[in-house]
């Protein structure tokens, strides 16, 4: 019997790849002849780099780049086996957890320091990225990482612009022809598991400005000033960039990828999944154990649980979903390609005791479902 675990991380607890030995150690103590498969997972958000670096034998990069506030910091971006794909999550440089409380204003942040990511993975030989826009605390349109790449932002007199989201209320000209030309040789696929534009009612602004500081008066300037930009870049590249899906996506980022350096806009753990090649161990596999940290009726918008179970069915397998915890609303999952769910505490237990257990109660839990299908198939006889 073969067994794919194929797990997300749970999130400050155990990475996807930990998570998956722990369910396998499970396995093997109740059945040593079972043959488990360990694929770790992500969804493009927290954990995408430490999974697919961990999934393809790759390795992590650190570099220098600019912080939100354009302070000097050191970023992680992930290096896979091929060596020529990088894998970047932008939260690793701009996140929002960078900032205090007092620092969140996205009137002044930048996404410079993506730009300085990519340029050093370019050098490093890299020609395919893989990018995850999810965590940002910037809604800077992609000014900064566009001009880290070599592109200009001009006001009317033709000065250049700092790239940070107060000034392009006075954008009037963008030239691109100083874009790095690696970058035209270059693909980049973008984990976006949003759908929201731009600007406008479902916008970068109105709907993540607030929470990453914004008040409502900084949000209608905010607002605004994407407008201005959008407007502006549309423009120099001949394009209409307000209806873009996904274009909203960590400040406005998704429309620089999008439009400028040609990126395609993507389900996050459709990429992951594709790039692992997690279907090729599916083939000859009889069951699927796959999870995070927790699971509920949210788990169908694009989670790495039912990305995985999606994959299984195509080849008729029985899924397993197993999560420190389930949501009230859980069930609604066995209408969605699931066939048993488990939470792994076997007792009552606040958060912080669970987390720190997660090991242990993971290959618990592996041990249990073995046991359960020996079972069965002891009463099937």
């Amino acid at each position: 019997m073969k067994i794919v675990i194929a797990s997300d991380s749970f999130k400050g607890s155990l990475s996807a790849k930990e998570v998956g030995e722990a369910i396998a150690r499970g396995i093997k103590k109740s059945s040593p002849s079972i043959e488990t498969v360990n694929v770790p997972m992500a969804d493009g958000g927290e954990g995408t780099v430490s999974a697919m670096v961990d999934a393809t034998k790759g390795c992590f990069v650190e570099v220098e780049a600019l912080d939100p506030l354009g302070r000097k910091a050191t970023a992680v971006y992930g290096l896979l086996s091929d060596g020529e794909t990088a894998v970047i999550e932008v939260a690793s440089v701009i996140g929002l957890p960078l900032l205090s409380l007092e620092e969140r204003d996205p009137d002044r942040t930048s996404t410079y320091g993506i730009g300085e990511m990519i340029l050093d993975a370019m050098e490093r030989g890299c020609k395919r990225f893989i990018i995850g826009l999810g965590g940002s605390s910037t809604n800077d349109g992609g000014v900064g990482m566009l001009k880290a790449l070599g592109a200009r932002f001009c006001d009317q007199k033709g000065n250049a612009l700092e790239p940070r989201a107060r000034e392009l209320k006075n954008l009037r000209s963008i030239d691109l022809s100083g874009l790095d030309p690696r970058l035209f040789e270059a693909s980049f696929r973008v984990a976006c598991d949003v759908e929201n534009t731009i600007c406008g009612p479902q916008g970068a602004s109105k709907i993540f400005g607030p929470q990453k500081g914004a008040d409502d008066s900084l949000v209608l300037q905010l607002e605004e000033a994407l407008k201005q930009y959008a407007a502006v870049l549309g423009e120099t590249i001949g394009s209409n960039l307000f209806e873009i899906k996904g274009g909203g996506a960590a400040g406005g980022l998704g429309v620089a990828f999008h439009a400028v350096l040609g990126a395609e806009l993507e389900r996050g753990v459709e990429i992951v999944k594709d790039v692992i090649g997690l279907e090729r161990h599916l083939e000859d596999a009889q069951l699927v154990i796959t999870g995070e940290g927790r699971m509920d009726g949210q788990t169908v918008f694009g989670k790495t649980p039912h990305g995985v179970a999606r994959s299984a069915k195509k080849y008729g397998l029985p899924v397993i979903g197993i999560a420190g915890g389930l949501g009230a609303d859980a069930d609604v999952l066995y209408g969605h390609g699931f066939d048993a769910l488990f939470g792994i505490a076997d007792a009552p237990m606040r958060l912080e005791e669970s987390m720190g257990r997660s090991g242990e109660l993971l290959e618990k839990a592996g041990r249990n479902i073995v046991q359960l299908i020996q079972m069965n198939l002891e009463v099937e006889k």
